[in-house]
């Protein structure tokens, strides 16, 4: 029987009119900011620069790969989905903040620009510190402010009180996860700290250029070594000032014995030549090139940027989780921390249709599976989960017939 219309009324809940209106806004929900505060942050001069696009792309592919956490049969083997509480921030949600997508996008990052980084877990159900079997419920990016022998002092968003704090833990319960490329981008003078450098140094150069300074030498008719000539020079420079700022176009006139002489004129130097070759140096050591940021690169291209670039960030996080929050008796058991990544992703549609008739004649994947790859929802038909060549005739099972014995009497002579 269907609810009435009064109480249909009755439990009814609207996020804009179900409220008191006598309550304030500060003083219900704790601290308050105009812009996100758990948000990462790039150090200054990375946010300015081009830096900023490679990390962002490079953090943007790693966080499309899936994460999970998994159970692996006696060969290491992927077997399932384990249905807990860190495959659930992995994948899903991480914290109150962050996706799971999010949150490693946020790892990443935070990785790039300051060469080490910390997974907190921020809720777990039991105490890490006095308890073996513990689940996390959330979890947060943290960076690394003290190194001690078993500790580690890092500042960490409290999502509680809505600001971040530093607190000190055990390094057995932190995911301490070094950039696998720290002698390219952290070292101080690695390729990437050379241009940053060099690009601070263009942006210096083209603020100076557009400050709305003229540069010029004014040439006067007499020597000016004497304190009278040049007193009467600054006067002269004070003046042509004035009816250049009083003036509503800009226009002043001089002696016809003076002369100008301008400063501001381009001056060539190798800057912009540095910038570049440092550039295609740090994209070559880094496994990038062009193709990849502006999408026109190629299915061999992509391939070489995923193993050579993706997969060691994939494999220093995943490695760093495993060992820091799983067990030995999980891991005995069995349980890992794995990547997956979709390999039909690069395919075009029209090699597609050839994969799919390879796999499932093969016998690799059911008709559904691929399915599920192209987009389609799962078949009703139960032929459609076998792991069957449907270029073949589907063997019938048919009763094998027995045998009659039949006795017979032979008639027996007198």
């Amino acid at each position: 029987m269907g609810e009435s219309l009064g109480s249909r009324l009755q439990h009814a809940w609207n996020a804009f009119f179900n409220r008191d209106p006598t309550r304030q806004f500060s003083q219900d929900i704790g601290m308050t900011y105009s812009s996100r505060p758990d948000r990462f942050r790039l150090r200054y001069g990375n946010e300015k620069s081009i830096i900023a696009s490679i990390y962002n792309q490079i953090a943007t592919d790693v966080s499309a790969v899936s994460i999970q956490h998994v159970k692996l049969d006696k060969n290491d083997r992927y077997v399932e989905k384990v249905l807990s509480g860190l495959n659930n921030c992995l994948s899903l949600e991480a914290n109150i903040d962050q996706s799971g997508k999010a949150f490693i996008q946020d790892v990443v990052l935070s990785m790039f620009d300051e060469g080490v980084v910390g997974i907190v877990p921020v809720d777990t159900t039991l105490n890490p510190t006095a308890s073996g079997t513990w689940d996390i419920l959330s979890m947060r990016t943290a960076k690394i402010i003290d190194w001690a022998p078993k500790h580690v002092r890092v500042r960490v968003y409290n999502d509680r009180v809505g600001k971040t704090e530093e607190i000190v833990l055990p390094k057995d319960t932190v995911a301490i996860i070094e950039n696998p490329f720290y002698a390219v981008m952290n070292e101080s003078n690695s390729t990437l700290k050379r241009l940053v450098e060099k690009l601070n140094l263009l942006d210096a150069i083209d603020q100076q250029s557009g400050a709305g300074k003229l540069d010029i030498i004014i040439q006067l008719p007499y020597i000016v070594k004497s304190p009278l000539r040049q007193q009467q020079a600054e006067d002269r420079r004070k003046a042509i000032e004035m009816q250049l700022t009083g003036s509503k176009y800009g226009i002043a006139y001089i002696d016809g014995t003076e002369h100008v002489t301008q400063l501001n004129r381009p001056v060539d130097n190798n800057l912009m030549v540095q910038i570049e070759y440092l550039t295609s140096m740090l994209y070559s050591q880094l496994g990038l090139t062009k193709a990849i940021f502006d999408g026109t690169a190629d299915e061999a291209t992509m391939l070489n940027y995923y193993n050579r670039t993706v997969e060691p960030i994939l494999s220093a996080i995943t490695d760093s989780m495993k060992r820091t929050f799983l067990t030995k008796t999980a891991r005995t058991q069995g349980q890992s921390i794995m990547y997956f990544r979709d390999p039909f992703k690069l395919v075009p549609l029209i090699n597609l249709a050839d994969i799919a008739d390879k796999f499932t004649r093969n016998e690799i994947l059911s008709s559904n599976e691929m399915r599920a790859i192209v987009g389609y929802k799962p078949s009703s038909d139960p032929a459609a989960d076998e792991l069957r060549n449907k270029n073949l005739n589907e063997k019938i099972d048919q009763p094998e017939k027995k045998s009659e014995n039949k006795l017979i009497r032979l008639p027996t002579g007198k």
